[in-house]
């Protein structure tokens, strides 16, 4: 019997008719077996596809072939070489051909596919793989070859193949749909460009016209539900909160988006006439339901910033009218529900149409408070989300008087703000006074602003000054459950009134801060009784859980005003001292670890980045509450509270960066544990805080430098020993990734020494240069005995003839450890991660420079504020 591969050798031979069954076999053969026959299999596909007779095959391919994984046509259609283009020209021509016979245009090809067997919808979906992958390599050959009827029924079976209700199919076609677009796009930008201008290009506009319109009106119908929106109709047909995010759905739609932007960009008026035309159906009912509803809303929603400012205007005007007068004709709880996403949706995707026309800015918000009355799972949140999106984008209309009112909006929000906000969840509460806050914000009055946030805040400080009061009386009512679950909620409150308000804020941190430490200072003590009493088994228990959130939420307050404080002086007079007697003490003693907050090192952080020198008395006393038991925490392994590990080494990171004078007046004892720490921390299998600890370690050689008096006892007493710690890492398999921080701090070292810097001997020979040499040398010989003298001698020169140069001594470094890993067989890869990371991230600002050169392709709330307006 003759083997695969002489059986297979038929399939080359172009004077033979086409055996299909054996080139099923030979296919199957390559999806479904390993080693030789998979080799073989692999072997005559690939000669098969880059023969130059391989379009010869296409019909008797297309017509008989049934195999899932017969993709030759696609393979022969995505090569791209210029010298068969004759062969290509035939390919799809000859492909048209048989394809007319077989399926003809009339044929409702979504229909078809639904009712087809198995065997049918893949013949389908390798038809959409073959056209889309001709079209985007050779479609312009068949343009120029004016071939326009064979090109347009090309993309005519697409359209239809595009209706098949079949994600996967779909998402085939849309890549190529977006590919066109973009191309078009390219040679002519706007649709509102002066024909004159655009020359020829009109001609291939027009040629592509009806199909593009087929396009847009499949895009406008099957529009993917964005990320903004909760309200959805689940499986059974019931109006839910969504509350898992469907990722698939979320890219589905970016590319839907895009693709639908740049088609409204090549015709804004036929992408307006679709809409227009199917929101009427959904008015008069002809087309009413809750999925086409749904799929035109966020169509609508999805084009924002891609047309002129008064076609989007005309338009605008024209939906929200007909969906507030949708909201009002339809009954029942879930229509309205459907209805109040899509006003909500459409509306804060269109920030600059309600920046311009102030009383639909004003109807819609008043629609989101009744909105943030409608109990149905999920429009509350939606409600609240998108009033936030509309604060920040057009906070200042609702400070300012608009023509026709008697003052500016933001009064009539506070004196109704209990009626407001009485039906709406906790969350719900503290995102809706976020917004507000971002509102105040904008109000450059600083007297006009102190009255806001006076009744801004008027409610929580009701409510605060009653527990206060009470507490005066009698320090329990502190562990009442009630009353420390509503301190939670005021304290998250200040929160986010804090985010949205910036430097503002003190007016408000002022009226409640000495309290606010009080109260810390009874959580604290409550907390530390219970463990006393009870274990650390009752820090879960409810009641000290929220005590605890208290604490937390104290820091967090305090760390996120002063991060945005302007003024230094009154910050460090009047906030920092009771600050630090309320916390510091409470941190040290507290004996049980697991009690100890992390946000008291990420408060301390704050601080010192933003006070900077100002800090730097402070700085022994902050040591002395919180280092050495925190170090005393996380020095027993890599994994114990990473909280406290990660906020640790930012203190230390800050404190390096910002008040390095601290360190030369600390005792040396605590010195050399403040160094070994920077040692644990990149050694650290936690990516985040070996790359803070290498950071610090460079800050700190710097600084060094720059104090000579203290630099030579450091060089002596420290250099050889971080020179051992560095290369131990530089070596780790799994610390490749900082291999460019590894280069920079041993370049540094070594042009130190070289330069003569470092006066003091490091060792018995008096020249600091060969000491290090040889000290390098027999580091790396007593750790790779493999290596030869001369290998080592070569890599030792190098890292000191190259420490001017980092970019070549990391390669000269990563030379030295592809030898070592060849040796033990090890994985090289990492060692041009951060090559590659690079590489990613530059494609990444290239899109983003594409991305923000076209109107409407970034959603309107990611672009810069300096494109708001």
């Amino acid at each position: 019997m003759a083997t695969l591969e002489q059986q297979a050798s038929k399939l080359l031979d172009f004077n033979q008719k086409l055996d299909i069954t054996l080139l099923d076999t030979i296919v199957g053969c390559l999806y479904s077996t390993v080693g030789e026959q998979q080799r073989v299999a692999q072997d005559v596909l690939t000669a098969l596809k880059e023969h130059p007779d391989a379009w010869t095959r296409v019909d008797t391919i297309l017509e008989f072939s049934q195999n899932q994984e017969t993709n030759c046509l696609t393979e022969i259609a995505g090569v791209t070489v210029s010298n068969y283009e004759e062969q290509f020209v035939a390919l799809l021509v000859q492909t048209m051909e048989q394809l007319e016979i077989m399926l003809p245009l009339s044929t409702n090809i979504r229909e078809a596919y639904s009712a087809g067997r198995d065997q049918e919808q893949v013949f389908i979906q390798n038809l959409a793989l073959f056209l889309c992958t001709y079209l985007k390599e050779h479609g312009q050959l068949i343009e120029r070859r004016g071939l326009t009827n064979t090109l347009m029924n090309a993309l005519r079976y697409l359209v239809l193949i595009s209706e098949v209700e079949d994600v996967e199919i779909f998402k085939i076609c849309l890549e190529f749909w977006n590919a066109l677009a973009v191309d078009l796009y390219k040679i002519a930008p706007c649709s509102h460009s002066s024909t004159l201008l655009l020359g020829k290009t009109m001609g291939r506009k027009a040629l592509y016209a009806d199909v593009l319109s087929s396009v847009r009106y499949i895009m406008i119908s099957r529009m993917a539900k964005p990320e903004e929106v909760l309200v959805v109709e689940n499986e059974n047909g019931e109006v839910v909160r969504e509350f898992m995010k469907d990722t698939d759905s979320i890219n589905l739609y970016k590319n839907m988006r895009e693709t639908l932007v740049y088609l409204t960009h090549l015709d804004y008026q036929d992408t307006e006439r679709i809409m227009t035309e199917k929101l009427q159906n959904q008015v008069n009912g002809t087309e009413w339901s809750w999925k086409n509803l749904n799929t035109l809303c966020w169509a609508i929603g999805s084009i924002s910033g891609a047309m002129m400012e008064e076609d989007e205007k005309r338009f605008l005007v024209v939906v929200i009218k007909e969906l507030l007068g949708l909201c009002e004709q339809k009954k029942g709880k879930d229509n309205k529900a459907i209805i109040a996403s899509n006003i909500m949706y459409v509306v804060g995707q269109y920030p600059r149409f309600l920046r311009a026309h102030w009383k639909f800015l004003k109807t819609v918000v008043n629609k989101l408070f009744e909105f943030m009355h409608e109990t149905h799972d999920g429009v509350q949140d939606m409600a609240c989300d998108t009033f936030i999106k509309i604060a920040l984008k057009c906070r200042r209309h609702f400070v300012t008087t608009q023509v026709g009112e008697a003052c500016p909006f933001i009064e009539e929000i506070l004196s109704t703000i209990s009626s407001i906000i009485c039906d709406l969840q906790t969350l719900q509460v503290h995102t809706f006074y976020e917004a507000v806050g971002y509102m105040i914000n904008a109000q450059v009055d600083q007297v006009a602003q102190e009255q806001l946030i006076e009744k801004y805040m008027a409610l929580p400080n009701q409510v605060w000054d009653d527990i206060i009061s009470q507490a005066s009386h009698n320090v329990d009512i502190l562990k009442d459950p009630e009353a420390v679950k509503q301190l939670v909620s005021i304290l998250k409150t200040n929160v986010r009134a804090c985010r949205a308000l910036g430097h503002p804020y003190v007016v408000q941190l002022g009226r409640i801060y000495l309290d606010m430490l009080n109260v810390y200072k009874v959580m604290s003590e409550n907390i530390s009784q219970a463990i006393s009493l009870n274990g650390i088994a009752v820090t879960k228990q409810p009641l000290i859980k929220n005590m605890r959130i208290i604490k937390k939420e104290t820091l967090k307050l305090i760390a996120g005003w002063v991060s945005r404080s302007t003024d230094h002086n009154m910050v460090l007079e009047n906030f920092i001292p009771p600050l630090l007697d309320a916390v510091l003490l409470d941190y040290q003693r507290t004996v049980v670890p697991d009690a100890r907050e992390p946000e008291v090192l990420s408060c301390m952080g704050a601080i010192v980045y933003k006070l900077g020198p100002n800090i730097t008395s402070e700085i022994p006393k902050i040591f002395d509450a919180v280092f050495e038991c925190t170090l005393d925490m996380i020095n027993k392994d890599f994994e114990e509270y990473p909280e406290h590990r990660t906020e640790f080494f930012l203190l230390l990171q800050a404190v390096n960066t910002h008040c390095f004078k601290a360190f030369l007046s600390i005792p040396p004892a605590q010195f050399k544990l403040v160094l070994d720490s920077i040692i644990w921390a990149f050694k650290h299998t936690m990516r985040n805080v070996a790359d803070t600890g290498l950071q610090i370690l460079y800050r700190l050689l710097q600084n060094v430098e720059q104090h000579p008096q203290a630099a030579q006892s450091f060089y002596q007493t420290y250099l050889c020993d971080i020179l051992d710690h560095v290369f131990s890492v530089v070596t780790d398999t799994s610390h490749g990734a900082g291999l460019t921080m590894h280069a920079t701090i041993l370049a540094y070292i070594f042009s130190l020494v070289e330069a003569g810097r470092v006066t003091v001997p490091l060792g018995p020979t008096p020249d600091n240069t060969l000491y290090i040499q040889d000290y390098v040398a027999n580091l790396l010989k007593s750790a790779y005995p493999h290596l030869t003298d001369n290998q080592i001698k070569i890599t030792v020169q190098g890292l000191f003839s190259l420490n001017q140069d980092i970019p070549a001594f990391k390669d000269h470094l990563r030379d030295f450890l592809v030898q070592i890993r060849e040796f033990t067989g090890e994985d090289d890869s990492d060692l041009y991660l951060e090559e590659r990371l690079f590489a990613l991230r530059q494609a990444q600002e290239e899109k983003r420079r594409v991305q923000l050169s076209v109107p409407g392709i970034l959603n309107p709330h990611e672009l810069p504020e300096e494109m708001q307006d």
